[in-house]
């Protein structure tokens, strides 16, 4: 009985390919160096970078730039966003089911943060050094990725 419920009903959903979702690594020039832009989740209020599914007849910068507005209220400086790097995690669906997601990051110069914007009752944001933004995520390719950003060349920076 168990063999049959494993192969039939476990085994799939455990070995089923990895989703895959955009974030917005959105960052200014501060006195000091880079400053990166976190949001909380909405359920857990962990700290994150915006991110979402892909958006049906947009890019993956297209995706990025629309997460950073809906999540964080930025409104970019110019040029399109540049992909900068990957990250994975386990996002957990609604029902508690926790699925591999593969997460291409891109990164968005802001200009400005607008203080009304689409989820602005339901997040924090908070601007810190790629560092301390490093220290408060909790996936680790998304740490190895902040604390790089002062490495990344001058194009990605400067988008």
């Amino acid at each position: 009985m168990f063999a049959r419920v494993w192969k039939r009903y476990i085994a799939p959903v455990l070995s089923r390919p990895p989703r895959f979702q955009v974030a917005a690594l959105c960052y200014r020039h501060g006195e000091t160096g880079p400053e990166v832009l976190l949001i909380t989740s909405r359920t857990t209020k962990r700290w994150i970078i915006p991110k979402g599914w892909p958006i049906h007849g947009t890019d993956g910068g297209g995706t990025a730039l629309q997460e950073a507005w809906e999540e964080a209220g930025v409104k970019p400086r110019g040029g399109r966003p540049l992909r900068i790097g990957r990250y994975r995690y386990h996002k957990v669906l609604s029902g508690g089911l926790p699925i591999m997601t593969d997460v291409d990051v891109y990164a968005i110069e802001v200009e400005k943060l607008y203080e009304t914007f689409p989820e602005a009752g339901e997040r924090q944001r908070r601007w810190m050094t790629p560092e301390e933004a490093a220290e408060l995520v909790d996936e680790d390719q998304l740490k190895a990725l902040l604390r790089d950003l002062p490495e990344l060349p001058d194009s990605a920076r400067r988008g």
